[in-house]
């Protein structure tokens, strides 16, 4: 990475692997001028993970996962905030469970149901009602 003010090279000071939203924190000095930068960095799901269904391959999408999610949990007031730490944990799960690569779209589905269970029974009835025959 490169300063956004001088373009010189910046160096890493500090990093911290965030193990519930599979991310890394890191603090950049750069030491030609002194400005300090906080970057994140995370896998790019979509070329990293692909999802199996019906005897096809298609990208992982999280944007789509958040939305079924954030479609499930309409009646609370966070539901936005709550779709987002959601989606974070199912991700986690789903990457813990592929072996190459490719994860199949009822685990997918499984991780979802199950972590909205432990959330939110209401959700969890309503992400089951319209995700379960996709699957």
């Amino acid at each position: 990475m490169v300063c956004i003010y001088c373009q010189q090279s910046l160096s890493v000071n500090n990093s911290r692997p965030q193990k519930r939203s599979n991310q890394t924190w890191r603090r950049r000095p750069c030491k030609a001028c002194g400005a300090v930068f906080t970057t994140i960095e995370a896998i790019d799901l979509s070329q990293a993970v692909s999802v199996l269904k019906n005897d096809s391959l298609t990208t992982f999408d999280r944007d789509r996962l958040f939305l079924s999610l954030y479609q499930s949990l309409r009646h609370r007031t966070t539901a936005i905030s709550d779709a987002r730490g959601l989606s974070d944990t199912v991700t986690a799960h789903i990457m813990f469970s592929t072996t190459n690569g490719q994860i199949a779209a009822r685990a997918i589905f499984e991780s979802a149901l199950n972590t909205l269970q432990r959330f939110d029974k209401a959700a969890a009835t309503h992400y089951a009602a319209f995700h379960s025959r996709n699957q």
